[in-house]
């Protein structure tokens, strides 16, 4: 009976370190929204537009992961799903965004580009360590630790684009890099959707 008890102790004082984790990513991501989005507005560039909306769709994620932490597998799953979906549409806006600017070609402030891109980067690092020791929990636990995997990967990708915009005075630069963050946010999607499927699969 007594171990019993421990086990459930264990469980949810482990539940709650992993709650009080996504609040702090998830209070992270939500600044890093309105700063990186302002900034891409303001800097003309679809690689920190990727690079915002990625960190809007995080911003859900946690929330929802938020909810499904004391959760059983189905939920979790089911969860993991609709995240997949939100990755999935990010991906589609920017691929917009990058047809846009085709048809309308603009070249971004490499400045801004860059400078904001290494804030982001400091801050998606910091959700990055802080999620590490959760990444093999469960499935909620790994479509999380995917979605800041591809914050630090966007991030390096929009200082590269930044520094190839002011060597060649071009809009280029940040449309191939942007493009490569929509092929990275589908993969992503691909990849939790798919585990999503096979986990509420194992559950029926």
């Amino acid at each position: 009976m007594n171990g019993c008890c421990n086990n459930n102790s264990s469980l949810n004082q482990f539940q709650e370190h992993q709650r009080e984790t996504l609040q702090i990513v998830l209070g992270i991501n939500a600044v890093m929204f309105f700063v990186i989005i302002a900034a891409a507005l303001h800097g003309k560039s679809t690689a920190l537009l990727a690079d915002s909306l990625d960190n809007l769709g995080d911003a859900l994620a946690y929330a929802l992961s938020l909810y499904a932490v004391s959760k059983g597998i189905t939920t979790k799953a089911k969860v993991a799903l609709f995240k997949g979906g939100l990755i999935m549409l990010a991906g589609f806006a920017v691929a917009a965004q990058i047809i846009y600017k085709l048809f309308v070609p603009i070249v971004p402030i490499f400045e801004t580009m860059g400078i904001f891109s290494l804030i982001s980067l400091a801050a998606n690092s910091l959700c990055l360590f802080l999620l590490w020791k959760y990444r093999g929990e469960d499935v909620n636990m790994n479509s999380v630790w995917e979605c800041s995997r591809n914050d630090i990967a966007s991030n390096i990708s929009v200082i590269i684009a930044a520094g190839a915009v002011w060597l060649t005075h071009s809009g280029w630069p940040d449309i191939l890099i942007a493009s490569g963050l929509v092929c990275l946010l589908i993969r992503s999607a691909i990849h939790v959707i798919t585990s999503a499927i096979t986990e509420l699969k194992a559950a029926a």
